[in-house]
């Protein structure tokens, strides 16, 4: 099971099911969303999250198009993404999952957008795009 909350915890969720895979975006979005060189995120099953206090707290936003990003109204935080490329997927942050967890990205996509002053060190598989 998978928990996570906003800054605030106004917002909680759960996810009955482990992480399907977690990436590193870089895409100016993502940068710009997360006020960071990259995203974190995870995708879990839509099947199985839910919002279990806060939910009335949660603010959508449309990024681009066909992404909806969810943020808490309270605090601010971004707690999660979802795509109607592939509505069957919830996109978790990373940083809003609580306690210590095995969910390591896999990838680092987006890198035609990469942050100029950030080097990616990690020796894992890098994408321009994605």
């Amino acid at each position: 099971m998978i928990k996570g909350k906003c800054h605030c915890q106004t917002v909680k969720y759960e996810s009955s099911n482990d992480s399907e895979s977690a990436v590193f975006c870089h895409c100016q979005t993502c940068r710009e969303i997360n006020g960071s060189a990259f995203g974190s995120s995870a995708v879990v099953p839509r099947k199985g999250f839910e919002i279990i206090s806060g939910k009335n707290s949660l603010v959508g936003y449309e990024s681009s198009s066909g992404k909806k990003r969810f943020f808490c109204s309270n605090c601010g935080t971004h707690v999660y993404a979802t795509s109607s490329k592939k509505p069957e997927n919830i996109i978790l942050r990373i940083g809003c999952i609580d306690g210590n967890h095995n969910i390591v990205p896999t990838h680092h996509i987006w890198t035609s957008q990469k942050a100029s002053w950030y080097d990616i060190t990690e020796n894992i598989p890098m994408h321009e795009e994605w």
